[in-house]
């Protein structure tokens, strides 16, 4: 199926009261299992891998390149509309080979930039991306991580109407409280400063940290102009817990063709796959997108 564009996902989620969201994959088995979830429910999904906490020598050498083939033949084959992200990579240069790849999305980490640095090589990006009708997600402010010793910087509402106006971006993933890599420890979420930033830009809102997010705040954010949601971190928590619950001793060697590399129920990852569909599903369910693609359409 056709790539759907980043800017006529996120407008439609706006429009219909839902927010899309994009659950980030690591390998083959984990995309696998995240459209397969979207298709399941029949929801409008975001698929992709980021260069965040990869390793950047891998990476470079030939990860990016293996990433983008597997996604481009889980486009291809998908059921759902579906944009294909690469989320959070930590050179302009990297988003380019994303966008000669296939990716119709590209977001560069800028936490480390400053305002006027963040503006510049977003603005650049984006007439880049445009160029090939691809669309860019920017970061204003910076989401603390957990474990760490990081506060944080929130995103202001003022800094964001500028920074909107100078880069044209698609959408602005803002910090409002909302914490990287913490499943199961709710974040205390500012939804005033949600509201005065959406007042402040009009352009479709992304939260990261989508593992620790509140539920219960899901849908008056949805109402405050988010339209995506970042999930990735309670993705492998569900999968290595799976693979944990199929490798509790040795086999023989007659097993081994099966167990491992079969995909079949035998193999010892299916159990993992299964985890990992399940709680997407719980999430598209929360977002309010399933039913929202009707014949590989947008719209219920």
């Amino acid at each position: 199926m056709p790539l759907v564009p980043f800017g006529e996902m996120l407008d439609a989620a706006l429009k219909g009261g839902y927010a899309v969201g994009y659950f980030e994959a690591w390998n083959e088995d984990s995309l696998e299992a995240i459209l397969a979830a979207g298709e399941e429910t029949n929801s409008p999904i975001i698929i992709g891998f980021g260069g965040m906490t990869v390793s950047q020598e891998w990476f470079d050498a030939w990860g990016l390149e293996c990433f983008a083939a597997i996604g481009r033949v889980a486009v291809a084959k998908s059921r759902v509309p579906v944009c294909f992200i690469l989320n959070e990579v930590h050179t302009y240069e990297q988003c380019l080979r994303g966008i000669e790849l296939g990716f119709n999305v590209v977001m560069l980490d800028s936490a480390e930039l400053s305002f006027d640095e963040n503006v510049e090589s977003t603005r650049t990006l984006v007439e880049a991306a445009r160029a090939r009708g691809v669309g860019v997600e920017a970061e204003l402010g910076h989401l603390p991580q957990a474990g760490k010793d990081d506060a944080g910087v929130f995103t202001g509402p003022d800094e964001a109407e500028a920074f909107v106006e100078a880069t044209h971006v698609d959408a602005l993933a803002v910090s409002i409280g909302n914490v990287h890599c913490a499943p199961g420890v709710e974040s205390r979420i500012d939804l005033t400063r949600l509201r005065a930033i959406r007042e402040h830009t009009g352009v479709p809102l992304v939260l990261h940290g989508g593992s620790g997010f509140p539920p219960g705040l899901v849908k008056e954010c949805i109402k405050l102009g988010v339209a995506k949601f970042n999930v990735g971190t309670i993705l492998k928590r569900e999968y290595y817990s799976g693979i944990r619950s199929r490798v509790r001793h040795e086999i023989d060697s007659s097993q081994i063709q099966a167990i491992v590399g079969s995909r079949g129920a035998s193999d010892f990852t299916s159990e993992a796959k299964k985890r990992i569909r399940e709680k997407v599903k719980e999430y598209l369910g929360l977002y309010g997108s399933v039913g929202k693609s009707r014949n590989g359409r947008l719209g219920a």
